[in-house]
């Protein structure tokens, strides 16, 4: 947690930028995993701990913009509870240490929203993600679960948005702490790739190289021999001579910040030849997004020219033809690169991802419809401050592969015949993290081994005991 003053200035700004009525935010409860002693790990709201500073659950916020009060509402725990979770501050002391004088129970609340709701005050919300939450608006301001989304405020939406995307130094310094985490979770990975080796076996250490040190993972970790298929979670493989394997992980803080890296490594010891061409290209692309980096670009154009990067390299290698520049706009270059560049990162690995990505990601923007562009998380201007991802791939997909086949989706620009001689390559990822400065960008981190001859290196090393 930061010092109780960033958490009363960050209140002060957001109702200062909503201007009137009641700012209501809804943390989370506990989350059973199959009955209620039973909960998964739990993970506060972020909106609410970037404003209220709290990871505790079952709590709710107010925030007054007319009169300027703050209040915390929260039961506290009973003598029963102590004896399973040892003593505890009451609500009233954890509010304290985040700058909130007023705390109260959280029937006082129900009974506060009952009395608003009546009146001309607007009570200003998020739109709600968790079944929990859906049903306390229900009980509490008669909105249907189906109506929460649209009865949100988008006045609130824009304004935790138009704080949330902008750093500060202390962020920062945070996302840089995660990310070395991360660094070392994927050079675990790389040195014990190795045929004979399971996905699982993998997928563990690197959760270890995060837990061993105070954090845990930001994501369900992607440790796979399957990298075409872009969230993969099952780790039932063993590993083979002749594949790839990519990882894809981030660790988390206690504090909630977040990194997310991806890393792509050969099951042997050196990449074929083979190998080499395809990461090749998907190197330039990454390294040509990240040199276009800086205030005032527009993030899709980063994207268009990282993928006019592959489509280049897949002509020069015979898999697509034709004008470069008209395949990327004809989306030909999607079969190989369907995802997005990247997205924001912070509290969240995908950040406020819950309040909306044309807002948070595309300023309002319409977003594009065609395949692979759609898919991209972020197209916005850049502006510092701002930290994302740069994390694009090339992926030989079987099942993309036949339908666009069937269908002649593009065959002016893709050469089929060779295309299917890759069916079962996999797919190639490298992710890094960034912030876009005064002037440019940083590499948020220390550096992720990433070239061929870095990760073959890297590969070569043994575990440390």
């Amino acid at each position: 947690m930061f010092k109780k003053e960033v958490y009363i200035k960050r209140r002060e700004k957001l109702k200062k930028s909503v201007g009137s009525g009641l700012i209501l935010l809804l943390g989370n409860d506990e989350s059973p995993m199959n009955y209620a002693d039973n909960p998964f790990h739990f993970h506060q709201d972020s909106s609410f701990r970037y404003f209220f500073g709290m990871n505790f659950p079952s709590l709710a916020g107010i925030m007054d913009c007319d009169t300027g009060e703050d209040i915390i509402f929260g039961d506290d725990l009973t003598v029963e509870d102590f004896v399973w979770m040892g003593p505890q501050p009451t609500i009233r002391e954890r509010a304290a240490a985040f700058g909130i004088q007023k705390a109260q129970p959280l029937k006082a609340l129900v009974e506060l929203l009952r009395k608003e709701n009546t009146g001309d005050r607007t009570i200003h919300f998020l739109p709600p993600y968790r079944p929990e939450n859906k049903i306390k608006l229900f009980e509490w301001l008669g909105i249907l679960p189906a109506e929460s989304q649209a009865e949100s405020s988008t006045a609130l939406v824009l304004a935790v948005i138009r704080q949330r995307n902008y750093k500060t130094p202390e962020e920062v310094e945070e996302i840089r702490k995660v990310t070395d985490i991360s660094v070392d979770m994927h050079r675990t990975a790389m040195r014990m790739a190795a045929p004979g080796v399971t996905e699982a076996q993998i997928a563990a250490a690197v959760n270890h190289a995060a837990e061993a040190v105070g954090a845990r993972i930001s994501f369900p970790i992607i440790a796979t021999v399957n990298g075409q298929t872009l969230h993969n979670h099952y780790h039932g493989n063993t590993l083979k001579s002749g594949q790839l394997f990519l990882l894809d992980a981030g660790a988390e803080l206690e504090s909630g910040y977040a990194a997310d890296l991806s890393s792509t490594v050969p099951v042997d010891p050196r990449f074929t030849p083979l190998q080499r061409d395809v990461y090749d290209i998907t190197l330039e692309s990454h390294n040509t997004a990240i040199s276009m980096l800086k205030p005032g670009i527009a993030f899709r154009e980063v994207y268009l020219e990282s993928a006019r990067v592959i489509a280049r390299g897949l002509k020069d290698m015979g898999l697509m033809k034709g004008d470069v520049d008209n395949a990327v706009a004809s989306g030909a270059h999607a079969l190989f690169f369907p995802c997005g560049l990247g997205h924001m990162m912070g509290m969240d690995v995908h950040d406020m991802e819950d309040l909306g990505e044309t807002y948070v990601g595309w300023d309002g923007q319409e977003r594009p419809t065609q395949f692979g562009i759609k898919s991209l998380r972020l197209g916005r201007k850049l502006e510092p401050g701002f930290v994302l991802t740069i994390e694009p791939g090339i992926y030989f997909i079987p099942e993309l592969i036949d339908q666009w086949q069937q269908t002649g989706n593009n065959k002016e620009f893709i050469n089929f015949d060779r295309v299917n001689r890759f069916r079962n390559f996999g797919g190639i990822r490298n992710e890094e993290d960034f912030l876009i400065t005064d002037t440019g960008y940083e590499l948020l981190g220390k550096p992720k081994p990433k070239t061929i001859e870095e990760v073959e290196a890297e590969h070569s090393k043994e575990l440390p005991l």
